[in-house]
């Protein structure tokens, strides 16, 4: 019943950099930095900061900004939501409101952390024994796929993708703001163990670098404990709780 992580997994988290994926400069559009008395929000009155390829989740990075502070405090702050014209983010983030200068700069980065590697992923429920590795094709009927409120998942799409929340003490959680659930699949059958894996394509198949934690499922005792782990084609499966946690130390 061991927690086993991918080969794939094992090397992002050792030498993984974050990825810039978007970059919009002051002179792209009229761009304002506001102080709104709840969520704080960055503006523009034209262009998209979607179409500029920004996504909530994201990391930004601002330089350039009158206010010195600004650039101090929108660094490495993570964006809560997207529309085109709004950024916005959680809580009192702005130090001054402003008009970002024609030669300021915004990017947004992701990658690097286990957070963002698993990033709008999904999670297979098979039946059977675990693998002996992560890396190792799966074996067993896959019987549920897990996506948020179990809406249609295609990888390298963010719809419905699954989420990290904050860390704390060592562990990451599964985002309070999602329903982790799918519907039983594949003729069914007894829920044996899990895959969790990235938003990239993964058919399952031995891979030394796609990135995979598998689990054990059970009843009590195991990685994954499920209330019953008897599954059937068309109903509804609901994980409330998913937890990784560092250890403290290895070996004695």
């Amino acid at each position: 019943m061991a927690l086993r992580l991918s080969t794939g997994l094992r090397n992002l988290m050792l030498g993984g950099q974050a990825t810039v994926t978007a970059i919009t400069t002051g002179s792209d559009a009229s761009i304002e930095l506001n102080i709104t008395g709840g969520d704080d929000t960055i503006t523009r009155d034209a262009g998209s900061w979607i179409t500029d390829g920004f996504v909530a989740g994201d990391i930004i990075k601002v330089t350039g900004c009158t206010t010195a502070a600004n650039d101090t405090a929108l660094t490495d702050l993570r964006i809560k939501t997207v529309a085109a014209l709004t950024l916005t983010f959680d809580g009192a983030v702005i130090n001054t409101d402003e008009a970002l200068a024609a030669a300021g700069v915004i990017c947004a980065a992701k990658g690097g952390c286990l957070k963002d590697i698993f990033r709008n992923g999904i999670l297979y429920i098979y039946t059977g024994s675990q693998p002996a590795t992560a890396d190792t094709a799966a074996s067993g009927t896959n019987v549920v796929k897990i996506t948020d409120s179990s809406g249609a998942w295609v990888a390298g799409a963010e719809a419905n993708g699954l989420e990290f929340g904050d860390y704390s003490a060592g562990t990451l959680s599964k985002c309070a703001d999602q329903t982790w659930s799918g519907v039983g699949i594949g003729g069914g059958g007894t829920a044996g163990w899990f895959r969790l894996c990235a938003n990239a394509t993964d058919a399952g198949a031995l891979s030394t670098t796609l990135p995979r934690i598998d689990g054990s499922i059970g009843t009590s005792g195991a990685n994954l404990n499920m209330s019953s782990t008897t599954i059937v084609d068309d109903a509804t499966y609901t994980i409330d709780t998913f937890t990784l946690t560092l250890p403290l130390q290895y070996g004695s």
